[in-house]
């Protein structure tokens, strides 16, 4: 039984506490709870059978999927409950995805947790200018690199961003050599092709240039694609287990752009991605948040092993399970803005509910987890409810 964690109005507001307190509090977590997952038994072998779909004892568990906020919110009492529940998979990322790759040394060196626990900007390797606003979740890109298609040339020639720079996956190699023999690390290429895409140009940009200025966007899709395929063959070498790719396609109700133009533009680039890492002997676990019901069908088709988040408001869990179950496996599907509201016994009866769905009618081949990242806004309590349904199966 995990720990009784302390009253939450006890808990200090984030906005008031200091830089380096927060450090330290995030330091702490990181540290206690690597040390309870290298004292853990290992589970590597049982996720792969799980999201292999070779049959597995039970649901994997991967509930850190988590804000900084979070942690600094709820600190030593959530490393208790991440100590007394351990999860079966580690994502090592190397850096934050919307902070990006810094040199080694880099003079003035963006602070992490600084910029995303305060109000701050910052522009990434790639050129993008990013924003972050006290209290939320995230980062909102502001400025683009390729604002006008005639910095193209220029852009592809001398700012292309270095798969293989100097140090880029150091972090994440360092976590895989303590824990990948007992435990299965995801590694993460996010911000994958569309999102990068938009990233680079605006979204609003990139829809209308989908249909004027497609042979732009070919040369920039080719360019991120060889980055990516990179990008996989260097995590391989460190020992990944499998390649965490994603792209957000859904809104709440359906793609963002047409099934039939995603397969034309998109797709074939996917499906390098996918091939190169099963080429490398890694699992391929697809991400895209909202309805991306349309092509499911395709992402299977091209390889995918597991889909991820099953977002309940966007997609329903049921229905999912009826026309894919036992085609891939799945991740996410808990509902963290319901999390947020729920009693600690409505959160264990969701992931009940889940289980039964998604899990045991397909030999387990699903990932027990957040459809997005857990908020200061999710009880403690409910954490823990969450964790304990986990080990109850």
């Amino acid at each position: 039984m995990c720990p009784t964690p302390q009253s939450e109005s006890q808990v200090t507001p984030t906005s008031a506490l200091p830089l380096a307190e927060r450090e330290a509090i995030i330091r702490r977590f990181s540290q206690r709870v690597t040390a309870a997952l290298a004292a853990s038994p290992p589970t590597k072998q049982l996720v792969r059978s799980a999201l292999r779909r070779q049959g597995a004892p039970r649901c994997i568990i991967r509930v850190q999927r988590l804000s900084l906020d979070v942690i600094l919110r709820y600190g030593d009492d959530l490393a208790d409950v991440f100590c007394a529940y351990p999860d079966d998979i580690i994502s090592p990322h190397p850096y934050d995805f919307f902070v990006g790759y810094q040199k080694p040394d880099a003079k003035d060196p963006i602070n992490t947790i600084r910029v995303m626990t305060e109000s701050a900007t910052w522009t990434d390797e790639w050129g993008t200018r990013w924003g972050h606003a006290e209290g939320g979740v995230g980062a909102t890109s502001t400025g683009y690199p390729l604002a006008d298609w005639s910095q193209l040339d220029d852009y592809l020639a001398h700012r292309f961003p270095d798969p293989r720079a100097p140090g880029r996956l150091d972090p994440a190699a360092a976590a895989i050599r303590e824990h990948g023999r007992s435990r299965y690390c995801m590694g993460v290429n996010v911000l994958t092709i569309f999102e990068r895409l938009h990233n680079l140009r605006g979204m609003q940009e990139v829809l209308m240039d989908l249909y004027t200025n497609e042979a732009e966007i070919r040369r920039l899709l080719e360019r991120m694609t060889e980055y990516h395929l990179e990008l996989i063959r260097y995590w391989a070498e460190i020992g990944a287990d499998a390649m965490f790719l994603g792209d957000d396609w859904g809104s709440q109700r359906s793609m963002l752009i047409s099934a039939p133009m995603w397969r034309r533009l998109f797709r074939p680039h996917y499906a390098r991605l996918f091939d190169e890492t099963h080429r490398c002997g890694m699992d391929v676990i697809y991400h895209s948040c909202g309805n991306v019901m349309d092509i499911i069908p395709d992402l299977i088709d091209i390889g995918a092993d597991v889909l991820d988040p099953i977002q309940p408001v966007a997609m329903d869990a049921r229905e999912i399970a009826r026309r894919f179950g036992g085609k891939i496996a799945f991740y996410g599907g808990i509902n963290t803005q319901e999390l947020a509201r729920y009693t600690p016994q409505q959160a264990k009866d969701e992931v009940r509910r889940l289980i039964d769905t998604l899990g045991k009618p397909f030999g387990n081949a699903y990932m027990i987890g957040p459809a997005n990242v857990l908020t200061p806004e999710v009880p403690l309590a409910n954490i823990v409810a969450l964790c304990e349904a986990c080990r109850e199966q």
